[in-house]
């Protein structure tokens, strides 16, 4: 066992907790059966997720038993917003959801040993519950005027739209959750977002009611926002997702690569395993050399791994090199070229041009003329080879895997060009 409350604080993931040194005389004693919540109200985790299911692995790792639980009935309601009612998917489509979460979250845990994780879905509780016996049984014990005060919903009553009453019973459902696990499983910690305390509390409340005697604990690490505030894990094209089909291997690795400098290292301390030494050595290259992005880079190539495996991160980064000249284009594998080149300016044509005119074309430079000008300075580049002339025309065996140029103005400006079938 160790220190993991200590170890929690100095990565910046403990925000909040219902009695500290309770919490932290539990855990020293341990091991403690802990549980965090995901619900499937999308077919993927995103970034944000990432938070929690690295939180669990760094309690399991610590020695203590977590319990994963996708929430295919919760999903089918969805937490409350702070803007407008969710819309509610079709119970299939949820059970599909919940299929995907946990292949997602069970590659960061361990499922041998004695502190072996469990996966749980609440279903197993709620769907053979009635509603007079829901009512009844679980109900009877919250009082509205508490439930008024959650943030969730007091933002919600300030709206234009109000909330229903099946978003207001969510907290219900997850007290229930709280109780259910504490029940069949020994569960005596919830683990959450700190936007989450409101019903991480709903649960602890409700144990207090039916088992008096019950030892439980809640703990929220804190939201994760940008230097610039905006929200952590968006970026133009929306949400940064773990699956690949959703957010490629590539554009994953390029969130992480292009964090904000003001933010690396607190990312750091929150999302990578590195020691405390390597850490605080990133950070200090960082504050000297912050334009050779090492802190960045190492996140980057670190949770990739996690992520998405050493194969794909390997072929994420010799693509990012390629594409600045740094290695053979030819190399790459379709799909991973054709994922690098989906996060750059990229047009598509039936018919190759003239250097120029691509150049031009795709945005490159403002005019054909400055076309002309770059390729005449000798920073025109079409598959890292230098264009010589201004005339240049590529030729169909110059494309990529049948298909793609990739071109470079200059050291850092990349566009592709993607030729179709006329």
């Amino acid at each position: 066992m160790t220190d993991i409350v200590d170890e929690l604080k100095w990565r910046g993931l403990f925000s909040l907790s219902t009695d500290e040194d309770a919490l932290r005389k539990a855990l020293a004693d341990g091991p403690v059966t802990f549980y965090c919540g995901f619900d499937p109200t999308a077919p993927s985790l995103h970034v944000g997720h990432l938070v929690q299911v690295l939180t669990m692995r760094r309690l399991q790792q610590a020695g203590h038993r977590p319990l994963a639980l996708v929430g295919g009935a919760t999903g089918l309601i969805g937490d409350p917003r702070p803007t407008a009612e969710r819309t509610l998917n079709d119970p299939e489509t949820v059970a599909g959801w919940v299929g995907k979460l946990r292949s997602q979250i069970e590659p960061f845990l361990s499922f041998e040993g004695d502190n072996a994780a469990v996966m749980v879905n609440n279903l197993d509780w709620t769907a053979g519950l009635s509603a007079i016996e829901f009512l009844r049984d679980i109900g009877k014990h919250f009082r509205v005027n508490k439930m008024l005060t959650k943030d969730s919903v007091a933002r919600r009553l300030e709206s234009d739209q109000g909330i229903s009453y099946t978003e207001f019973s969510y907290q219900i459902l997850q007290g229930m959750d709280f109780l259910q696990l504490y029940r069949r499983y020994g569960c005596t910690l919830q683990q959450g977002g700190s936007d989450q305390w409101g019903n991480l509390t709903a649960g602890l409340d409700l144990i207090h009611k039916l088992e008096p005697h019950a030892d439980v604990h809640a703990l929220a690490t804190p939201l994760m926002t940008k230097a610039d505030g905006t929200k952590f894990g968006k970026t133009e094209g929306g949400a940064v997702w773990l699956d690949p089909e959703m957010t490629t291997p590539y554009a994953f690795y390029q969130f992480w690569l292009n964090v904000d400098d003001r933010d690396i290292s607190r990312y750091m301390r929150i999302l990578s395993f590195r020691s405390r030494a390597e850490l605080e050595e990133l950070e200090r290259q960082t504050e000297e050399r912050p334009q050779a992005r090492a802190a960045q880079r190492a996140l980057a190539e670190e949770l990739t791994t996690l992520v998405h495996g050493a194969d794909q991160t390997a072929a994420v980064i010799a693509a990012s090199k390629a594409l600045f000249g740094q290695g053979e284009l030819a190399e790459l594998d379709e799909r991973t070229l054709t994922a690098a080149l989906s996060e750059v300016p990229h047009i598509q044509v039936s018919e190759l041009g003239p250097v120029v005119d691509l150049f031009a074309e795709v945005g490159l430079v403002a005019s054909k003329s400055a076309a002309r000008r770059t390729v005449k300075e000798g920073g025109a580049y079409v598959n890292n080879v230098k264009v010589a002339a201004e005339d240049a025309v590529p030729a169909r065996e110059d494309l990529l895997h049948g298909r793609w140029l990739v071109l470079r103005r200059g050291k850092k400006n990349l566009a592709a060009v993607e030729v179709t079938e006329a």
